[in-house]
């Protein structure tokens, strides 16, 4: 007999997705509002505030294509988060994955929803180390948003889950 979960487990995951895509959207609309495209504002030795716009997804990927990325980012990120309600449907009683595949929805979708308003992902966060000048200009990683963070949260957390899981079944 299976066991079926528990009708608010779902909403808890949806939940928790929404708060991501809700702090992703408050913070990227108060970098929209005070600061212009491009601006930097130096907050330490290793992190500044910008306004970057990307038109292609992660390390700006397809962001010089004719425009058919906005659309193809917002349908993968869509159907996406469909096959993630699925997998928590399907696994409830994985919290840890739950939280995972929750936080990469919330990500994907706070980042679909500024396809949908502006044409583009509003990027904010900048980190700058020694260590990476061979690999980025000046040493300055890619800047990044909420959303970004969240999906690498998530990535991490589907890391932790399959190690815990394969070491259980040791």
């Amino acid at each position: 007999m299976s066991r079926r979960p528990a009708a608010g487990s779902l909403t808890i995951w949806l939940g928790l997705a929404l708060v991501v895509v809700l702090a992703d959207q408050l913070t990227k609309t108060l970098i929209i509002g005070w600061f212009h495209p491009g601006e930097v504002r130096p907050v330490s030795s290793f992190f500044n505030l910008v306004r970057v716009h990307n038109a292609g997804a992660a390390f700006s990927f397809l962001a010089g294509a004719a425009g058919w990325q906005r659309w193809f980012f917002v349908a993968l990120g869509l159907a996406a988060s469909a096959f993630i309600v699925w997998m928590i449907r399907a696994h409830p009683e994985q919290r840890l994955f739950c939280f995972a595949v929750s936080m990469i929805m919330g990500g994907a979708l706070g980042n679909v929803v500024d396809r949908l308003l502006h044409g583009h992902v509003v990027d904010f966060l900048q980190l700058r180390f020694a260590f990476l000048e061979p690999l980025f200009a000046g040493g300055y990683f890619p800047s990044f948003n909420l959303a970004d963070s969240a999906i690498t949260m998530g990535a991490v957390g589907l890391v932790v889950d399959e190690l815990l899981r394969v070491r259980r079944s040791r």
